[in-house]
């Protein structure tokens, strides 16, 4: 029995759109603008049932994204959120 070809019927080859190896484009955004008393900013980053969005729709860093998160947080802790 022949091995099964990475080639599929037509002769493309199977593989996953994207690129992984390319950085992340940083945003025109400061991590020190990322604080909670600052609401006009973060409201850009939750939706309209107040869910904070995820690092696929803000394409922040990581360190941002969690920095973030946690500044939605306080704010709706603080009742400047909802």
């Amino acid at each position: 029995m022949k091995p099964r070809s990475t080639r599929r019927p037509g002769g493309k080859r199977s593989s996953r759109s994207g690129n992984f190896g390319a950085p992340r484009r940083r945003p025109n955004l400061r991590i020190e603008d990322i604080d909670f008393k600052n609401v006009e900013l973060l409201r850009k980053f939750v939706t309209e049932e107040g869910k904070i969005l995820s690092r696929k729709y803000t394409n922040l860093p990581a360190s941002f994204q969690r920095r973030l998160a946690k500044s939605i947080k306080r704010a709706r802790n603080m009742l400047l959120m909802k």
